[in-house]
């Protein structure tokens, strides 16, 4: 069995860790944080953006260390877990699909809301959208109360 979880940083995806972790303990998991190479432009559309080579290193190196962050609060709630950091050069719920599918994981586990600020008002929630394209079990961890 292999859970998928994605993990953005956000107080969220650490309330998905802290509930998976204890209910699928020992369980192997992939902690996956998505860089989604567009920017939403004020009709809702999605543009490339254009980035230098050091731009895109620093970007990647930032999301491998946000991956293993992730990685490290799974294995601390009881996980067998692994980073991974993916470039999706549009959506991070079609990213985090094709990651499950790629891992036939067993389950996708998410927070409701991330860090996704403007893109996700514009085109729709990553969780929800990943409940709805994904062809596996989705766990949506409500909202930590505040």
């Amino acid at each position: 069995m292999t859970i998928l979880i994605a993990y953005d940083g956000s107080e969220d995806a650490k309330a998905a860790i802290a509930f998976a972790g204890p209910l699928l303990k020992g369980q192997r998991a992939v902690v996956l944080t998505v860089w989604e190479r567009a920017v939403a432009v004020p009709v809702g559309l999605m543009m490339p953006v254009g980035q230098s080579a050091q731009e895109e290193e620093a970007m990647r190196e930032a999301m491998a260390r946000l991956a293993a962050e992730g990685a490290e609060l799974a294995r601390q709630a009881g996980l067998d877990a692994t980073p991974r950091a993916e470039v999706h050069p549009a959506a991070v719920w079609s990213s985090i699909v094709e990651v499950a599918d790629e891992l036939d994981a067993t389950l996708i586990v998410t927070g409701t809301r991330g860090l996704g600020g403007l893109t996700s008002l514009l085109v729709g929630s990553t969780a929800n959208r990943v409940l709805h394209h994904a062809d596996r079990p989705v766990l949506v961890v409500p909202a930590p109360k505040t």
